[in-house]
This record gives structure tokens, sequence and C-alpha cells, in this order.
């Protein structure tokens, strides 16, 4: 009968992937016999509420894959996603990993309460109504050939912009822009209508404009809604005409459209 049960777990549940009761429950697992696999070790507990199959340490495409299979409406994107495509070899820290994800729905506390070399940062920047589909796409991880969801390049950086406070940010950003050779310039545009941020559309924009790379020509930058006014991105920087807004001295440059001036 053990043995029966066991096998049964084992079925259904892969090695890596990290369930909640829940979700056990609806695999037909009732409570007593969840129990019995967790004083057998056929279950072991990794955070309160989370439980897995024992097995080697839990990569972070374990939690993120475990978190999609749970129902959760995320991505990896911002710079952990261009990370993944090759855009952020020198950006990365030594020490905890940083994994940042995008969605709507909050985590489960039992992600925060994972001893492990990484962390998850949970971004809510709200870019869009509805998501474009074509700019998140997956990624297989692992002997199962899990799918992870992860944003594109284009979405990854827009994603980044929309989260500069500081001049700090910007030269982070301003690295990262200079391997976006070959991004795609249908979806940027499709990306750039749907985004109703009006401060990341005008940031995306200038740093485009900044690095000239061969797809920049092919934007139709009149067609995406800028908005109007002023924008104030850094204290004491300089201010952009083209695309209103001040950006930090140390990288503002004169151009032959006008292009920064003091903002005082």
């Amino acid at each position: 009968m053990a043995h029966s049960t066991i096998k049964s777990l084992e079925k259904h549940l892969p090695d890596g992937l990290v369930v909640n009761r829940a979700w056990l429950l609806d695999r037909g697992f009732k409570r007593p016999l969840v129990d019995y696999y967790l004083r057998s070790g056929a279950l072991v507990s990794v955070a309160r509420g989370a439980y897995r199959r024992p097995g080697p340490p839990l990569k972070w495409e374990h939690i993120v894959y475990s978190l999609q299979e749970l129902g959760y409406d995320i991505h990896v994107g911002g710079r952990s996603a261009l990370e993944l495509q090759g855009f952020a070899h020198y950006l990365s820290m030594q020490g905890v990993k940083l994994i940042e994800l995008y969605g709507v729905d909050k985590l489960p506390g039992w992600v925060s309460q994972l001893e492990a070399p990484y962390q998850f940062i949970l971004c809510k920047p709200r870019l869009f109504d509805e998501p474009t589909p074509e700019a998140v796409t997956t990624k297989p991880f692992g002997h199962w050939d899990w799918l992870l969801r992860y944003a594109t390049p284009e979405l990854a950086l827009l994603e980044l912009v929309a989260e500069i406070k500081q001049d700090a940010d910007f030269e982070r950003v301003d690295k990262l822009f200079d391997s976006a050779v070959s991004l795609r310039p249908q979806l940027i545009m499709d990306l750039l209508k749907a985004c109703k941020s009006v401060k990341a559309k005008r940031l995306f924009l200038w740093f485009a404009d900044r690095h000239r790379f061969a797809w920049f020509e092919h934007l139709e930058v009149d067609a995406v809604d800028l908005g109007s006014g002023k924008r104030v991105i850094v204290k004491g920087g300089s201010f952009n005409k083209r695309y209103q807004i001040t950006v930090p001295r140390a990288l503002a440059s004169e151009r032959a459209d006008g292009f920064e001036q003091p903002f005082l």
C-alpha cells in the first residue's frame, strides 16, 4: 500500500516542482495522505506551506516554474530577462542572486522564506491594460524541458526604464542598451503604442535615440502618444527638449536637434 501511494506521488509530482496542499488536493491527495508523505520523507517542506519530493538543491528556475504551475501570472523580466539572453554578463553581482519577476499577482509567503542563494523581487509596473503576447516568450529548463516565461529584450528594456528613479539607474540601463543591437522595431512599436506609462515611453525613446542603432530609424516616433508637459526624472539634470524629460548631465550630449540644456 505504502509503495503504491509513493509511486502515485512520484507519477504526479516531478522532481524539483514545489507545490502547496491545494495543488495536491486537486490531484486527489487528501490531507491524511499528504501528512503520511511528510512523515515518511516522501515529501519534504521547503518552507511553510510549500512541499517537494526529496532531491538536490532547488535552482531559482525550479521556483519560477513552480509558481507558474501554481497559477501565478508572472514572468522573468527586467535585468534578469536580459541576463538570460546574454545582455548583462558584466552586471552580475557576487553574493545573493536577485531575480526580477513581473506580474500583478502577490507571491506566496513561502517564496521569501526559502533558504537559497537567490532572492525574488516582484515588480508591478502596470505598463499595459492588455499585454502584447509576442513580448513574452519561453525558455526550456531542466530535463523536463519546463517552459519558463520571460520578457523579450524589447519588453525587458521597457520594464527597466519604467523603474528609473536616479542617476545610477540611468547608467545601468545605458550599459544594457549598448547590447541592444538587434531589437525588432515592429515589436517595439506595438509595445510603445500599448504602454500606459508616459515616463517609460519617453525614456525608452531617449535611450534608443542616444544609441542610434539601425532599428531606431524604423520607429514611427510620431505615432507614439508621449503625453504633454515636462517630466522631471532626475533633479538637477539636463532637459531634453525632444522628449521633454530631465536626464543626468553626465549622459547629456549636444545634438543637432537641440538635445540637452541645463534644467533649472
